[in-house]
């Protein structure tokens, strides 16, 4: 396949970047800054680009067959790179004929009734308030993929993210809590985010991953 990937500098999209390549598919990785991304590979391409100005990306969209987005933010103020962003990302699609969309999000959004107290007063009083404005905007984001038209989406939800090795042993739920959820390494969830591209089970999906 021929895929495109946003936020490919962070540590989830690089390894998405990583993977994809050592599957065989063709990546074109939309960084800002391409001097950063050390990455070299015959089927790579790196293409400056910002997602809040969608004219530096566009015509990369061109004879792809999946754009995957792990767009992230490294501080706490209100952004709106997750919204705006993935609108940007999913009208560049639209324009050139491109259906598949894998998007990351994070499981800190909702709080199933089955988690145990004191983990969900963590969430509730720790996680979302210290993550106020990522949170907000990843709102925006699912309800704008949500509403979208002529787009297959995948919205994956991870836990804790850590730096452990690529398992696939993690669990999944699709369009229900996950209970137990706690943590997933970048790897794993990499790992997912590619086979999600092929499974029809995740497509008009929400979708959460643990380890």
């Amino acid at each position: 396949m021929k895929l495109i990937v946003f936020g490919a500098t962070g540590g989830t999209g690089r390894q998405v970047v990583v993977q994809a390549l050592e599957e065989g598919h063709e990546v074109a990785a939309v960084v800002r800054r391409p001097e950063a991304f050390d990455l070299r590979h015959d089927k790579l391409e790196v293409l400056k680009g910002d997602v809040l100005l969608p004219a530096t990306f566009r015509q990369a969209m061109s004879g792809k067959d999946a754009a995957l987005s792990a767009l992230g933010v490294s501080h706490r103020n209100p952004t709106t790179v997750y919204s705006t962003g993935t609108v940007n990302i999913m009208e560049a699609m639209q324009a050139a004929g491109v259906r598949r969309l894998v998007c990351l999000s994070s499981a800190g959004l909702e709080v199933p009734v089955a988690t145990p107290l004191p983990q969900r007063l963590v969430i509730r009083y720790v996680i979302q308030r210290m993550y106020k404005h990522a949170y907000e905007d990843m709102s925006r984001m699912e309800a704008a993929v949500r509403a979208s038209s002529g787009i297959t989406w995948t919205v994956v939800r991870p836990p804790r993210l850590t730096n452990g090795p690529r398992t696939e042993a993690y669990r999944t739920a699709v369009n229900k809590p996950l209970l137990g959820a706690e943590g997933i390494s970048r790897a794993d969830l990499a790992d997912f985010m590619i086979k999600s591209i092929a499974d029809p089970s995740t497509y008009q999906a929400i979708a959460e991953i643990s380890s």
